[in-house]
């Protein structure tokens, strides 16, 4: 009874962060169930050809997003209560009224189209101004009621600031807007509500959450978990390690990080205990793991989408490039995992089956390698049906794949159902790789499918999803008929056996309209956040500011911007969270780096902010899944939230490497050899930094042996920053010889000029401005108009900007007309960095010697 209770309370968690609390009764149920079921169906329809085939439901992006927002809006108001007294089996009459008046202020963008675009940028009709002001109200209750009072708290501090701008310091000040314009442009227009974060939720987010929520129903979380265990659980400390894979493959089908701390936990928190770990740590070691499944690529919690349009970039640039963090967080969370076991000499759990070491070996390779083999045979069929077949190979390739498909299911039928395990059962056997493998691999084939359209065929995230579901889909309404007929076993008929798969499929429609409702209206009230910097200019201010703040310093501007995130990220989503930090910080800090001399990346930015956004999870006083991980473990929750944040450091070193060494996100790349030293670099310098914190490396290590550890992982990392000690990365030329520096500058060079100027304000102030010089082969005056919208002017006493063209690099640096070049600094001729590595990796190598001398020496005394 009592573990009844407390699994009651989880879900209970989850309903209040994701789902929705309220679980009404009769004819409202009927309602809420429709509606779930009418949203994704809607979603689909409009992903196909269907709605250009038909004629039916042909509108713009605008429109959708508001029919979008308005089934957030309507299922928001009738799942979510509004206090925690409000009833949870009814709907109150109140709720009703508000459900419906929020769609309808929503709706009313599609109803009267005609009329808001008439009036776009003139006065708006008291009947639009009241319609605008009641649905932004209304946004903001039902984002209260979801996520809480941080994000409305914040976004109404924005709003406050569109109104008094008149009135503030100087530093802050804008002209002011009025009530008429803070409409139209907040919710009638694509700028505010409606806006990029909204109009990314309708377009990507929505699909991926049903792809995520149809996998689970359909069993792909459980063979997840149990794949995992079964691939791990044999090692010392083996369900923590399993945690940490099962968390990073559940990571690919959820983008909530509380559903996979309790998904996951409910099995591997139990399991982690009985072996040795104390509840805080085994609850910390979840949390982390289900954190750093947002980072893991294709799905990254919904932010990956939003990167594509804030950067400007494909979504296959935005998965390669945050590909390497991700996996070298996850390896050292595992090897950290590992270095606890082994510290407290836990025990190994036994298997069903004993086996050699070899055979362990044998057993840990085989899911890898026949996954891999798996996506080898994909690629070479395809890639030579379309040689051979040509335009009939999409047909041909779902032929071959519905024979695939019915012969893992043939497959799997030989081996046991995989059935959820009671975590809490007396005794705990690790299960045979194999047959854990062959019961689910077909769960393979649409998560194949997704990533093949995204990183092979390149289509759009929205049309890859749509294959993946498509393909999940048929396999929810026939995997179990198939199965049945296969064993033999169809007590049920075939009939009954595909009502059951039916019923799966609906259940995983709602849940993902339901996991959905949250995340849109977070994109709603974020967009009222990006609007306000639209509309008052807030990221040139932030521009002047952070640089206030920070004295010039990037590291400082860093820091700042971390601390922002995080302490941002205490009351707010993670998606939410990127969104407001990313529109107010990203711009300026790249603008800043690059007047102090440094050129950041805009993706590393991005990425830098989303990752401290995840540390807020795991950051004391309010961390909402930390918590989640010790009500799992009944374990204190402060406490499991400050081991879940000592366990997440290696996570907080990597965007400061990264952003100092854009290389770790394989940019600027040149060769294989050099990307896999940089991934091979980056992962042993993980480890070693997850060794120093654990003051354990071979054995416990000392003070000393510690910080040399943690000087090695960042000399892995960034190896430049020796480099840049010995030989300067610039070389002081005369300012003249600008055009000829710039036309002999190899591919992707650097320079740097110190200018003088007069700045918005009239005050002569001194810049240096690094500027990134792309591809080679035009002449320079070309090139450095290409790179930075600025025309020079060569004068007996020196070299000025003659003209800065609008809305250019230059002009964002806060160059202006008759600025003179005081100093011009162009590349050095250096070694390559990666010299460095040696002596990094020969100190390590004389570290491990002694550890493993005194290793031995304690051995034997």
């Amino acid at each position: 009874m009592t573990d009844k209770i407390h699994q009651a309370e989880l879900d209970d968690l989850i309903a209040e962060n994701d789902t929705g609390a309220r679980d009404p009764r009769g004819a409202a149920r009927k309602i809420v169930l429709g509606f779930a079921l009418a949203w994704p169906l809607y979603q689909l329809y409009m992903a196909s050809p269907l709605p250009f085939l038909t004629g039916v439901l042909l509108i713009d992006d605008s429109q959708q997003r508001a029919i979008h927002l308005a089934f957030a809006l309507f299922l928001g108001f009738l799942t979510f209560p509004a206090f925690l007294s409000s009833p949870r089996h009814r709907i109150p009459v109140l709720d009703w009224l508000l459900a419906l008046l929020a769609a309808g202020c929503s709706l009313y963008i599609l109803l009267f189209y005609r009329d808001v675009v008439g009036n776009a940028g003139g006065l708006r009709s008291p009947v639009e101004t009241a319609v605008s002001v009641l649905g932004m109200a209304l946004v903001l209750e039902i984002t209260r009621r979801i996520l809480g009072l941080s994000l409305v708290i914040v976004t109404a501090v924005f709003t406050l600031y569109v109104f008094i701008g008149p009135l503030l310091p100087e530093l802050l000040s804008h002209r002011g807007f009025s009530l008429n314009r803070y409409v139209d442009h907040m919710w009638l227009t694509t700028e505010g509500v409606f806006g990029l974060p909204l109009g990314v939720s309708n377009s990507f987010i929505f699909l991926f959450v049903l792809f995520g929520a149809l996998l689970d129903k359909g069993g792909a979380g459980n063979f997840f978990i149990k794949l995992s265990f079964s691939m791990l659980g044999q090692l010392r400390g083996g369900p923590a390690k399993a945690a940490v894979v099962s968390s990073g493959l559940t990571g690919l089908i959820s983008g909530s990080a509380i559903a996979n701390v309790v998904t996951t936990g409910t099995f591997t928190i139990p399991l982690m205990k009985r072996i040795g770990f104390s509840g805080e740590k085994a609850a910390a070691i979840e949390v982390s793991s289900s954190i750093n499944g947002q980072i893991m690529p294709p799905v990254m919690g919904a932010a990956a989408f939003l990167m594509t349009e804030f950067v400007g970039i494909t979504y296959f640039e935005v998965v390669l490039h945050a590909f390497v963090p991700a996996i070298v967080s996850y390896i050292g969370l595992f090897y950290i995992v590992h270095l606890e076991a082994v510290k407290a000499n836990m025990p190994v759990l036994a298997k069903l089956r004993e086996s050699s070491m070899l055979q362990k070996i044998w057993s840990f390779l085989f899911g890898f390698g026949a996954v891999a083999l798996v996506a080898g045979l994909t690629y070479a069929v395809a890639t030579g049906l379309g040689i051979v077949a040509g335009p009939y190979a999409t047909p041909l390739a779902a032929v071959i794949m519905i024979a695939l498909y019915i012969w893992l299911l043939k497959l799997a039928a030989r081996y046991p159902e995989l059935e959820i395990d009671d975590p809490e059962a007396p005794l705990v056997e690790i299960p045979e790789l194999k047959p854990t493998l062959m019961a689910g691999l077909h769960f393979a084939l649409p998560i194949g499918v997704l990533i093949w359209c995204l990183m092979i065929q390149r289509l759009s995230p929205g049309l890859a999803v749509s294959w993946a579901i498509v393909v999940m889909i048929a396999i929810m309404l026939t995997q179990k008929p198939i199965m049945a007929y296969f064993r033999n076993q169809t007590p049920n008929g075939f009939t009954g056996e595909f009502r059951s798969g039916f019923a799966d499929l609906i259940d995983g429609f709602v849940a993902g309209s339901r996991n959905m409702v949250g995340i849109a209206v977070a994109m709603g009230a974020a967009g009222i956040i990006v609007g306000v910097v639209s509309l008052t200019g807030l990221g040139l201010l932030m521009t002047e500011i952070i640089n206030a703040v920070s004295g010039g310093s990037v590291l400082i501007m860093l820091l700042f911007t971390a601390i922002m995130c995080v302490v941002l990220g205490m009351g707010l989503p993670t998606t939410a969270n990127y969104i407001v930090v990313a529109s107010v910080m990203a711009q300026p800090l790249v603008t800043l780096a690059a007047q102090n001399g440094l050129v950041i990346p805009l993706f590393a930015v991005h990425l830098f902010v989303f990752y401290f956004g995840l540390m807020s999870g795991t950051t004391p006083p309010v961390a909402v899944d930390s918590f989640a991980g010790a009500a799992v473990a009944r374990s204190d929750p402060m406490k499991t939230s400050v081991q879940a944040f000592f366990y997440s450091l290696r996570t907080a070193i990597l965007p400061f490497m990264f952003v100092f060494n854009p290389e770790m996100l394989l940019i600027g790349i040149d060769s294989w050899v050099t990307a896999a030293l940089i991934i091979i670099s980056a992962t042993v310098a993980m480890c070693l930094f997850a060794a120093a914190t654990q003051g354990y490396f071979l054995v416990k290590s000392s003070r000393l042996e510690s910080a040399l550890l943690i000087v090695l992982a960042l000399s892995l990392l960034r190896p430049g920053f020796w480099l840049d000690q010995v030989q300067p990365p610039f070389q002081a030329v005369a300012p003249e010889t600008i055009l000829t520096v710039v036309e002999q500058a190899g591919d992707d060079a650097q320079i740097q000029m110190l200018m003088e100027g007069e700045n918005f304000s009239g005050d002569v102030v001194q810049r240096v401005v690094a500027i990134p010089l792309g591809a080679s082969g035009a002449s320079g005056e070309d090139r450095l108009l290409e790179a930075t919208g600025m025309e020079m002017r060569f004068d007996p006493d020196g070299v000025y900007v003659d003209n800065v063209a609008f809305d250019s690099p230059a002009q964002k640096w806060g160059v202006d007309f008759d600025w003179v070049v005081l100093e011009l600094n162009k590349p050095n001729t250096r070694m390559a960095k990666e010299w460095f590595y040696v002596p990094a990796y020969g100190l390590l190598l004389l570290l491990v010697l002694w550890q493993l001398a005194r290793r031995r020496k304690e051995e034997r005394g």
